[in-house]
């Protein structure tokens, strides 16, 4: 798929920075491209000898990175051996190992499977006017599958990761800097200035330092693996469940009443559509 047809957007902007912009108007649902172009950068950037930051933007206003797209689970991409890490759980793994420092730059809703892939990159910028965070699955009927149940607990406490992932409301940017779910907040008009000059100044470093930082800190901060894979299959297997089956109708109809206001307020009309049933 070209570039301009792609959900996302990829650009060098030197020798030592990339960005990677995710644009799949209206909302920025995560569909099977958008996981294949990710890993088709994540795989080159591997062996790149010079890139040392990775910013992770969006072009679509309102929304930084969204949770799956359901209706189009059949396009992501599966592995025919059944003993293979999940494709997604592999690039959440791959961000957090990377040799590179990933930079997060966070305007707009971010949520699901798009709140667990901001998680896995190493600083997360918010604008605190626009951002807005949510684990929504469990109002769904279904469980956390990309990491939020194993990464949000270590960065902002079991109480109040169960409140969040347990709920399945939105949080704004103010409530995820306080609790540490993101690194900071900052004004909306300041942030693209704040992430780039980040940017800038670890490009300057050593990359070996910066790598091995890094790998000293993931030793001490990352969840074992293994967890997340058993997260993605209790995932998968919850998309059969009774529970997920009887809301699905339900949330459809208020979907269809709601139309895009939906997505733009997804942890009240989740419990609408549970308070209805």
């Amino acid at each position: 798929m070209s570039e301009q047809q792609s959900t996302i957007h990829y650009e060098r902007t030197s020798p030592q920075i990339a960005k990677i912009t995710f644009t799949n108007p209206p909302v920025n649902l995560i569909v099977g491209e958008t996981v294949l172009r990710l890993i088709e950068i994540v795989q080159e950037l591997a062996t790149d000898p010079d890139i040392q930051v990775v910013v992770f933007d969006s072009a679509t206003p309102d929304f930084f990175y969204n949770h799956f797209d359901l209706a189009a689970a059949a396009d992501f991409p599966a592995s025919e051996d059944p003993d293979a890490v999940p494709a997604w759980t592999n690039l959440v793994l791959e961000l957090s190992k990377a040799p590179y420092i990933t930079i997060a730059a966070i305007r707009g809703r971010t949520r699901g499977g798009g709140n667990e892939l901001a998680l896995a990159l190493d600083l997360r910028y918010a604008s605190r006017e626009k951002a807005i965070f949510g684990q929504p699955e469990v109002g769904s009927g279904l469980l956390p599958g990309g990491g939020g149940s194993e990464r949000l607990p270590r960065a902002i406490g079991r109480d109040r990761a169960l409140e969040a992932i347990l709920t399945s409301d939105d949080y704004d940017a103010d409530t995820a800097e306080r609790w540490g779910w993101v690194t900071r907040a900052l004004p909306d008009s300041e942030l693209d200035a704040f992430v780039g000059t980040v940017a800038a100044r670890l490009a300057s470093f050593d990359r070996t330092s910066l790598a091995s930082a890094k790998a000293q800190i993931n030793r001490a901060s990352l969840p074992p693996d293994a967890d997340l894979v058993a997260a993605y299959g209790e995932f998968a297997h919850s998309l059969t469940l009774p529970g997920f089956l009887a809301r699905a109708a339900g949330t459809q109809a208020v979907v269809e009443q709601a139309g895009i206001d939906f997505e733009y307020r997804l942890g009240h009309y989740i419990g609408i559509a549970n308070q209805q049933r």
